[in-house]
């Protein structure tokens, strides 16, 4: 016979399985473990935030963008004090001068100024530029293309002049000149830097790509296993700006370089946006040298305390901004006819801002009250609005700012401020209790040709390769 199914059958189930306890409540159960595909992924992600000294430990690879970093610092400094600029300060002027009494020799055109609108004068100038004979160059030649106006449309009594020039270069066709200078080197160390620049960005592509990829994998991943959606902040963290800035760096000294072969080859003669590109990519890379600052303690106080400072500054600006618009057109309006440092919208926000730092104070004072006997009305507006706005912004805009900062520093001083919060995804990495020296980031590491992805992988290494 069957015992009956019932509350009596259910019991005995009870009596037989393996419980702890019987009728009472043994605690709580146990953590289910972690399946190995969260783990493995966890994993991934704890190696993609590591530093570059974490992944050497981890994986055993050398730092290869460090030290392609540190050559990319080098070249492009030795290029950049290689460049010789082309345009150099004019001599002072001499004391002896004399004058040439010349009405009989040339004619003369008179002009009925109250008649006037405006007057344009083109004309070409041709020029030499030696160059230094230690680098055996030969000449410049270049052609100027001038452009005068005279521009009477208001009939204010003064006529604003404008100059406009264009520089062409040319090849020097002297029968005297029959070589060319020797710059093969020069060509070649160009060449360098462009190499070592397009190999830094397809490896600094290559993490921003990476970095993409895993980014997607881990939203996916939390959307099937736990149903929740990862914010745009969480997102971003993926991001890494350092290598958007080398990125651009890059961009931007390729870019200067072949200019620069272009301008010493005598076929372009656009110094300026040469002089900017290489200028300012010189600037991004050495900046960029901070982040391998970051990852020492000792010098990381400044970045730290930006990262902290920057979200509340930004939103203090804004409100600041708001009212520094206002004086500049309030000083615009008022003071733009009586006062030379307000004659413009440029000039005014120019002005204003070196009255902020203490600058030029008594200058501009002393204009105004020059201006006190043609309008006692326009002067006393103008001392109520340069006392108003020194008062606002330098004892309270600049001391709010100051603090600002200063609150930021005390936030990341101690450990347990605001500022050692950590993310969602900061705490989801933070489970992974694996060390760099554990060995497990070891798997799938020892392909030779992992450096610029050149070659075939087994798939099992797929995921090990993701991060860099």
């Amino acid at each position: 016979m069957t015992a009956p199914a019932g509350p009596r059958g259910s019991e005995t189930e009870r009596l037989l399985t393996p419980n702890p306890g019987y009728g009472t409540q043994a605690g709580p159960l146990p953590a289910p473990p972690t399946p190995p595909e969260e783990e493995d992924l966890r994993r991934r992600l704890k190696y993609f935030f590591m530093s570059p000294c974490d992944k050497f430990r981890a994986k055993g690879r050398k730092p290869c963008k460090l030290m392609l970093q540190v050559v990319k610092i080098l070249v492009v400094t030795v290029q950049c004090i290689q460049v010789d600029p082309p345009e150099r300060p004019p001599p002072p002027p001499s004391d002896d001068l004399a004058l040439l009494e010349g009405s009989s020799s040339y004619k003369n055109l008179t002009l009925k100024f109250h008649k006037l609108i405006n007057v344009t004068i083109h004309f070409r100038l041709k020029t030499i530029n030696l160059q230094s004979l230690i680098n055996n160059e030969i000449p410049d030649c270049y052609t100027f293309s001038v452009l005068i106006t005279f521009d009477n449309k208001a009939h204010s009594g003064r006529i604003p002049i404008s100059l406009e020039t264009q520089t062409h270069i040319q090849e020097c066709k002297h029968p005297s000149v029959f070589r060319h200078g020797d710059n093969s080197f020069r060509l070649l160390f160009d060449v360098v830097v462009i190499l070592t620049c397009s190999l830094s960005f397809l490896l600094c592509a290559r993490s921003l790509l990476r970095g993409f990829l895993l980014q997607n994998e881990f939203v996916g991943f939390m959307w099937r296993q736990r149903g929740r959606v990862i914010s745009l902040w969480e997102r971003l963290e993926f991001v890494n700006g350092w290598y958007i800035l080398l990125v651009t760096s890059d961009v931007l000294t390729i870019s200067g370089t072949i200019m620069k072969i272009g301008i010493e080859a005598k076929n372009l003669a656009t110094y300026d946006v040469c002089s900017i590109l290489l200028g300012t990519s010189t600037l991004l890379v050495w900046v960029g040298v901070i982040r391998y600052l970051t990852f020492f303690h000792n010098y990381n106080i400044l970045i730290a305390t930006l990262r902290v400072a920057l979200p509340s500054v930004m939103r203090f600006c804004c409100c600041v901004a708001v009212i520094y618009l206002g004086y500049c057109f309030c000083g615009w309006i008022v003071l733009g006819p009586y006062h030379v440092k307000f004659r413009s919208l440029s000039m005014v926000s120019e002005c204003l801002f070196s009255l902020i730092n203490g600058d030029d104070m008594f200058v501009t004072f002393a204009a105004m009250q020059a201006q006190q006997g043609r309008s006692s009305l326009v002067w006393l507006f103008s001392q109520l609005y340069l006392y108003s706005f020194i008062s606002l912004f330098i004892y309270m805009v600049l001391s709010l700012f100051i603090a600002l900062i200063t609150g930021a520093y005390d936030t990341i001083k101690h450990p347990g401020g605001a500022g050692a919060e950590e993310s969602e995804l900061q705490a989801y990495i933070a489970q992974c209790q694996d060390t760099p020296t554990s060995g497990k980031f070891r798997r799938g590491s020892g392909s030779a040709c992992s450096l610029l992805c050149c070659c075939g992988r087994d798939p099992s290494e797929e995921h090990s390769l993701l991060v860099n």
